[in-house]
């Protein structure tokens, strides 16, 4: 990492500062969240003891604080106004703005159907995402299910990895017998 890519506490009050006192996107090193996530986790690994102990502790949640805020701000930013320049947008701030063009996308998408009458096409819709498949692994051991699909699935035992419809999933998940897995972590 070269010097100018250096992050410390300081570097990173002072971006937060700069960013919360400028009403425009302001430009920052196209690896800005990937050092930084290098800063904290260097933190992390550090150990100490005693008061040194507090200090870095400090630091890490004063770190994670900066980090959080500045996140926010920049987002914040971006969503209400169409007017900053998309060369200062990072490659993560990109990943989180594509995710919302997405959803905002289905809004327009079920608004425009139940408007214009077209159940057929939502009864569609909802039955096909019902049975989107999804990857989760097991928390617990499960008996053999039926799917949404109609289709068998299982016997899983803890720590199984399997693609299983969405429906089934979301069951799965919500009684912490199953927790979904994000390709991208």
């Amino acid at each position: 990492m070269s010097e100018s890519d250096h992050i410390d506490i300081n570097s990173l009050h002072n971006t937060v500062l700069r960013e919360t006192e400028n009403d425009s996107l302001l430009e920052i090193k196209p690896n800005f969240y990937r050092n930084l996530s290098d800063f904290i986790g260097n933190l992390r690994k550090q150990e100490f003891e005693g008061v040194e102990n507090k200090i870095k502790e400090t630091m890490i949640e004063m770190a994670t604080e900066l980090t959080s805020l500045l996140i926010h701000i920049r987002l914040e930013k971006i969503s209400s106004s169409n007017d900053y320049d998309v060369g200062y947008l990072l490659d993560e701030e990109k990943f989180i703005i594509d995710s919302q063009d997405e959803q905002n996308e289905r809004t327009e998408m079920i608004l425009s159907a139940t408007i214009n009458g077209k159940s057929k096409f939502l009864e569609s819709l909802a039955e096909n995402h019902k049975i989107k498949k999804i990857v989760v692994r097991f928390l617990e051991n499960v008996d053999e299910i039926v799917g949404a699909d109609l289709e068998k699935y299982g016997p899983f035992k803890v720590e199984d990895i399997a693609t299983i419809p969405y429906e089934n999933a979301q069951a799965l998940i919500a009684k912490n017998i199953a927790t979904k897995v994000r390709w991208e972590d």
